[in-house]
């Protein structure tokens, strides 16, 4: 019975502590704790691990038969407004019932301690800012807002109305998602501050993203270029592991916040 009970409270010891097997270099947490400016980028795996289905993954039940490339253009929203707007409610309510992860509340506490902290997302499911994060960057958007597909300004509120897509209350124009769809550019403000956050970086992550969508994955190589020190986190190898100077195998979940404790707890 003895030798039962020690068993248990050592497989429990094991899921307390899932780090027990990661190693987190020693010069990693020096170089760490004498960072002043810290620019991170965020990608799909660090949404993933709070349940939100990436891009592909999302199209289930009504939606399977489309090709969400063929819904995320504005060729098809000014074909069949009505529809990509419902598919984007659609994937609102999906991203509701998802919530921070330990990561996003790592990259929280990472922000409260730093003096300069920036972080870039890829996501549009605004769970940085539901985690609390402030000094966010939206590359892509926001799956929550909406602006006016003529003037290409946000549109906070707007009349209710049965129709859908509603308008714009300034223009009467349709709104539109505020994400960026293929075929459109990143809101050159917001990538502008991203390249001046990796430029200016002491150290830069990348975590959970492929490193294969670009503009974003030439920032983690900018910071690279000014002698930033540059870190991935992602369970699988990507084409920047062979750049970084740390690597760090695993969930974000589990390695950030054990990170954080290691370097400034």
């Amino acid at each position: 019975m003895l030798m039962k009970i020690l068993q248990m409270e050592s497989s429990r010891r094991h899921e307390r502590n899932p780090m027990s097997e990661i190693l987190i270099p020693a010069e990693l947490i020096t170089r760490l704790r004498a960072a002043r400016r810290i620019a991170v980028l965020t990608g799909a795996g660090i949404s993933a691990e709070s349940g939100v289905p990436t891009f592909r993954e999302a199209q289930t039940g009504l939606w399977a038969r489309y090709n969400p490339e063929e819904l995320a253009t504005p060729e098809a929203f000014r074909r069949n407004p009505r529809l990509v707007w419902e598919w984007y409610a659609w994937r609102q309510t999906r991203v509701r019932q998802a919530e921070p992860n330990p990561g996003h509340l790592a990259l929280v506490d990472m922000e409260h301690r730093i003096a300069e902290f920036t972080l870039i997302t890829q996501n549009v499911d605004g769970l940085h800012r539901r985690a609390g994060s402030h000094q966010v960057l939206e590359l892509h958007g926001n799956l929550f807002r909406a602006k006016c597909l003529d003037e290409d300004r946000p549109v906070e509120n707007w009349p209710d109305s049965e129709e859908i897509p509603p308008r714009c209350p300034r223009c009467g124009a349709l709104l539109r998602p505020d994400v960026v769809w293929f075929g459109e550019t990143l809101p050159a403000s917001v990538l502008r501050a991203a390249e001046q956050a990796a430029a200016h970086a002491d150290a830069f992550f990348s975590i959970g993203t492929s490193a294969l969508v670009y503009p974003a994955a030439d920032l983690p190589f900018t910071a690279l270029g000014t002698g930033a020190t540059v870190v991935e986190i992602n369970p699988q190898p990507t084409p920047l592991s062979p750049h970084v100077t740390f690597s760090l195998n695993g969930p974000a979940g589990v390695i950030l916040p054990e990170l954080v404790a290691r370097v400034w707890g």
